[in-house]
């Protein structure tokens, strides 16, 4: 979705001050997908209880899913990764959390010794040399402190959504990967409207960094504000092609999404 499409939601196209005031629509079918989104929660904490985690990168989608987690007093527990390149605004909202919903959130960090040599010999600024050092700091910086988070762990829940990039245009809400993980994704289907209207509705908080343009945040060196008719994920490694804009996380395959696992059991 392009920001240019949102905007031209805007009533006589009056400027706005605030990413709710910009984005923050009720469409056709929201309580549906919110009960959906509630039910799958629920499920996901049901079938592993104790081993389960919310990988939070703070952003509103996931805001939306720790409200909820909390609201519904599930075992879900929350971690974040903090990448020693975040904003200020980012981190801010770990003690926010914190003592909004009375929870603890788990933060991941890099290997110190990972980032010094990796620095020492690439430099702060190797991510914009080539996509191999750029994905090579997301690897120091962002899977191998996830390995960590989910260490142990059966399941975790992310805030994926398709309408986020073509990359990820056919994310299911539930996965399962190769090393027999399950992975759910409950805001598959949510469109960045139905995120802002819960936001506003819930009184959510969420990263400052939202009313300056950045619908999608990373590390500070790598998102930049978007501008009109640009993608929503335009303002991440902005200077890479696009079929590159993954740092890893989520690229890994699946063994089976949940309809094929519906599929082999009614033809088991």
């Amino acid at each position: 979705m392009s920001v240019q499409s949102t905007l031209s939601l805007l009533p006589g196209g009056a400027p706005v001050s605030s990413a709710i005031s910009l984005y923050a629509r009720h469409t056709q079918g929201y309580e549906e997908r919110v009960e959906a989104t509630i039910a799958q929660l629920r499920q996901a904490a049901l079938e592993h209880p104790g081993s389960i985690v919310q990988a939070t990168s703070l952003g509103a989608e996931d805001m939306v899913l720790t409200d909820l987690i909390a609201k519904l007093n599930l075992p879900i527990a929350v971690g974040t990764l903090q990448t020693g390149k975040l904003h200020t605004e980012t981190l801010a909202l770990i003690p926010e959390i914190e003592a909004r919903y009375n929870l603890d959130v788990e933060v991941y960090s890099p290997r110190e010794e990972a980032v010094v040599h990796f620095v020492r010999r690439n430099g702060e600024d190797a991510m914009y040399q080539s996509i191999e050092l750029r994905k090579g700091c997301c690897q120091i910086r962002k899977l191998e402190p996830l390995s960590r988070m989910l260490q142990g762990r059966q399941a975790w829940v992310t805030g994926l959504r398709r309408e986020q990039s073509a990359n990820r245009g056919a994310v299911p809400p539930r996965e399962v990967e190769a090393n027999g993980r399950v992975k759910f994704n409950p805001l598959a289907d949510w469109s960045w409207n139905d995120v802002w209207h819960y936001i506003e509705s819930n009184d959510v908080p969420y990263n400052a960094l939202h009313d300056q343009f950045m619908p999608s945040i990373g590390c500070e060196p790598c998102t930049r504000a978007i501008a009109v008719g640009e993608e929503f994920r335009a303002g991440r490694w902005w200077w890479e092609d696009e079929k590159a804009k993954e740092c890893g996380l989520h690229v890994a395959q699946p063994v089976a999404s949940s309809a094929q696992e519906r599929s082999k059991a009614v033809t088991a």
